[in-house]
């Protein structure tokens, strides 16, 4: 464990975490399962930035009162569960509430000779703040706590060496129902993401109508997460749900589709059109205007004048 000048606690391994805070040693060096519910951890750090070397579920069987759900505020009964990747820094809550339920921490090295080494980069959740948790219904919670539950006992067997084997298997059936759960969440909650998608385009149309690109270039899809305060991972994932298309997709339909009443409705040269929205260099405008439309800026100002003037 090392200690950084700014008071974040940096950890490099399970074993130093766990002696931290108080909890016990973990039985496989490599991954441990925490049930709070019987091991209550020492809260001396609370209000402490953590950083871990390694990967953290978090399975909370219910949430008690409000949590905060993205931009807005959420009142959820269910248990749920929160993912956090190597190196994302979490303040130390000191509330014991925050710590109930199951806690899984594993790292890197136990995928080392597994292909969840490469694949377990395409979970976007990982990416996601704690805030936009994944929350369980009764059936995905039942799911999840079994899948716990085999972890547990597979870490209390004596390792041997089908035993990395195994629990890196189980841990890959978790992360596949995780996936699955999320998709039924952006999906059974489509009025919510509606508003956000709303809130996204009218940003972004303000955005563009002010023509001032040339001083602040294109809209990126950081930008715009930004300012619908949500993770910018979690933004496309639900978009790709939901529309089949990502945040940088959707931001350039906008351009395109700006860029047609400009050419229809001003004299603007393509050049001004492009850095009016943003583009360095109008060539890029160019290329981008005619894989969405098939057809270059100057051809389809030319086709829609001849059809205003018919």
């Amino acid at each position: 464990m090392k200690q950084s000048t700014d008071v974040r606690l940096i950890f490099s391994s399970i074993a130093d975490l766990m002696q931290r805070l108080g909890l016990p040693a973990p039985l496989h060096p490599l991954i441990t399962l925490i049930d709070y519910d019987k091991q209550p951890m020492d809260l001396t750090d609370a209000g402490h930035w953590f950083e871990l070397d390694f990967y953290k579920i978090s399975f909370k069987k219910s949430f008690h009162g409000s949590v905060k759900y993205g931009p807005r505020q959420y009142d959820f009964k269910n248990g749920g569960l929160a993912f956090l990747a190597p190196h994302q820094p979490v303040l130390l809550s000191g509330d014991p509430t925050d710590h109930e339920g199951y806690a899984l921490f594993f790292h890197p090295d136990l995928l080392a000779q597994h292909g969840l080494a490469q694949s377990i980069h395409s979970y976007g959740f990982f990416s996601y703040a704690v805030s936009e948790a994944l929350f369980l219904s009764e059936k995905e919670k039942h799911v999840v706590a079994l899948l716990f539950e085999a972890m547990a006992r597979e870490l209390e067997n004596n390792m041997d060496q089908f035993s990395q084997q195994v629990l890196v298997s189980q841990l890959e059936l978790l992360l596949a129902h995780s996936n699955r759960f999320y998709n039924r969440q952006f999906l059974t909650r489509k009025g919510v993401y509606h508003e956000l998608i709303n809130r996204m385009n009218l940003y972004l149309n303000d955005r563009l109508d002010k023509q001032d690109g040339l001083e602040i270039g294109l809209p990126s899809p950081q930008e715009v997460a930004q300012h619908l305060k949500v993770s910018q991972r979690y933004l496309s994932d639900m978009l790709r749900s939901l529309t089949g298309k990502t945040t940088q997709q959707h931001i350039h339909l906008l351009l395109v589709e700006k860029a047609k009443v400009l050419l229809s409705q001003t004299t603007l040269t393509t050049a001004e059109i492009a850095y009016g929205l943003g583009f360095e260099h109008p060539q890029s405008f160019n290329k981008l205007f005619k894989q969405k439309t098939k057809v270059s800026p100057s051809a389809f100002r030319r086709g829609s004048f001849s059809k205003t003037g018919d």
